[in-house]
């Protein structure tokens, strides 16, 4: 049953960038152990919510390609509502008793699926984020952060929120402050699955472990590199080829295992000349890197307004 006065609610799901991204080992689990360090793009999918009476989660936008059921967006959601269901806080007591604990949800997709952009990790996160609030869970974001680690190993940068070095299998962050450049973010007519560059045995895994003497800032990142790069642009010559190209003009690099590369700027003005310029059938845009999620602006306002209300 639709609640008539509830309205939808609106949240961005933002990109990432990993600004470089080396694999040091593996565990004996299969997930391997990395460095990298996050920034995020203003640049969002846009998720809009409405909480209903009842349980029902209800995708009002199927992305095409994507089951329902296997959509990070559907999964997280569940798996916050089926937490909440068996440990209910104080708080949210009398709103499970009423079963108030459902949701219509619809996207507006601009990231690319297999981009290296975090796009599935950043819905799940946002819906994690906003139906916490929404259903006033109250969990906290380190709560929120190791429900989401279950759906993949870069839900928590999108859980918390702010640009990081981060280890383990990227749940390990340590809050760093890179540059904001401007960002033109392009990529070929190919998508690249997370998990086929993983499981590759060609893929490096031993580069040696990043020493910077506790000292974070003191990491020049032009030094560092992405593993997965080195093995994409050898199976795909369409990211090999475009890597090429942009690196003419601007530093660039791939974003985590592609097929999205990502090219520096001071401004916003040089950034787009060179988009101007990209061969024809490359998708992309210009972006900010930003080092705090525009995501959390919006939930912290939305918590405001329900204190105050």
């Amino acid at each position: 049953m639709i609640n008539s006065n509830e309205q939808f609610h609106r949240f961005p799901a933002p990109a990432k960038l990993n600004l470089f991204l080396h694999i040091i080992g593996q565990r004996s689990d299969g997930y391997h152990q990395l460095q990298t360090i996050f920034q995020f793009l203003d640049h969002s999918d846009t998720i809009e919510i409405r909480v209903i009476e009842g349980v029902d989660i209800e995708l009002l936008t199927p992305v095409a390609g994507v089951l329902n059921e296997d959509n990070l967006i559907i999964k997280a959601a569940k798996l916050l509502q089926n937490h909440i269901r068996e440990n209910p806080k104080s708080e949210t007591h009398l709103r499970v008793e009423n079963a108030q604990l459902g949701a219509q949800i619809k996207i507006s997709k601009i990231l690319p699926m297999g981009g290296g952009l975090g796009g599935g990790s950043s819905n799940a996160a946002t819906i994690l984020l906003a139906l916490n609030a929404l259903w006033h869970a109250n969990l906290s974001s380190d709560e929120l952060a190791q429900l989401g680690l279950s759906l993949g190993a870069d839900v928590p940068i999108f859980i918390h929120g702010f640009a990081a070095f981060a280890e383990g299998v990227g749940e390990e962050l340590t809050p760093v402050s890179p540059s904001q450049n401007w960002f033109l973010v392009s990529k070929p007519d190919v998508s690249i699955s997370t998990a086929s560059i993983f499981t590759n045995p060609h893929l490096t895994r031993d580069t040696e472990k990043v020493n910077f003497n506790d000292d974070i800032s003191s990491l020049d990142i032009d030094l560092c590199h992405n593993d997965c790069q080195t093995l994409v642009i050898k199976e795909y010559p369409e990211v090999a080829k475009l890597l090429a190209w942009l690196v003419e003009y601007a530093p660039s690099r791939m974003t985590g295992t592609g097929a999205c590369i990502f090219s520096r700027f001071e401004t916003e003005q040089e950034a787009c000349h060179i988009q101007s310029l990209l061969p024809k059938g490359i998708m992309s845009f210009v972006a900010k890197g930003v080092n705090t999620s525009p995501l959390r602006k919006v939930i912290d306002n939305l918590i405001t307004m329900q204190k105050s209300n």
